[in-house]
């Protein structure tokens, strides 16, 4: 601003911030405040044009009003190196009568040497890294309650994620633990019960046996002398012949 012109318009922000992205439009905007009691033109120029949309780039500010200027960047291939950006805005100001129209404003309006009061601002660009999304909000979570960092919020979920992953996981070898245990117990079980039968089985088989080696004994000692019912029947043929004969 130069010393022979006075502030006409109060300009918000001083610097333009743009989130940049690439391959996409982004915009930004700023208020001008006409804080005098007449009117005030102005008009917005920039270092690159081709670069940059500016609605409206020239107006009438009313006494004591605010007016909305809206500056889009056209959608770039890639990023500056280092996110610096030399681009420049140019906000000229100038006192007008009562009753002017906005098509009514040309470039020699103003020029300090037409002997208009005028006033120049200069505003920078700045680009910065587009805000983070915010962080869905969890089931189960109070309301009301003060929200978290979304770097902490990322945390989180990782850890529930990963306590549940593990759950699930440890859930899952427990029960392959437990499958196999179940398992082995009812076969332990069922190779005991057939271990008894096996057992009891031979018994019986060792059982017959010996008495089938006792009949075999019994066979063996009838065939080598003269059964019991031989012998009594002789006997009994003796006694009877005898008593035959002494008659």
């Amino acid at each position: 601003m130069g010393s022979d012109s006075k502030e006409l318009l109060g300009i918000e922000p001083l610097e333009l911030c743009f989130p940049f992205e690439t391959k996409k439009q982004i915009s930004c905007s700023m208020q001008l405040t006409n804080r005098t009691d007449g009117y005030i033109a102005f008009k917005v120029k920039t270092t690159s044009p081709k670069k940059y949309c500016v609605r409206p780039n020239s107006g009438i500010v009313p006494p004591r009003s605010t007016s909305d200027v809206i500056v889009t960047m056209q959608a770039q291939k890639e990023a500056p190196p280092g996110m610096q950006c030399k681009d420049k805005f140019l906000v000229q100001s100038a006192a007008v009568t009562e009753g002017m129209a906005v098509k009514d404003i040309t470039g020699e309006m103003f020029k300090k040497e037409s002997g208009n009061v005028v006033d120049e601002v200069k505003l920078k660009v700045l680009y910065v890294q587009p805000p983070r999304p915010p962080s869905p909000v969890r089931e189960g979570s109070e309301e009301g309650s003060s929200p978290r960092p979304s770097f902490s919020d990322g945390i989180y979920r990782d850890m529930e994620a990963t306590r549940e992953t593990d759950e699930t996981t440890s859930f899952s070898e427990m029960r392959a633990h437990k499958e196999p245990e179940e398992v082995t117990f009812e076969t332990s079980a069922l190779i005991s019960r057939l271990t008894e039968e096996r057992n009891s089985a031979i018994q019986q088989n060792n059982k017959l046996r010996e008495e089938l080696d006792m009949v075999r004994r019994e066979i063996s000692k009838q065939d080598g002398g003269f059964p019991f019912v031989f012998v009594v029947a002789v006997a009994l043929l003796g006694i009877l012949l005898g008593f035959v004969m002494k008659r």
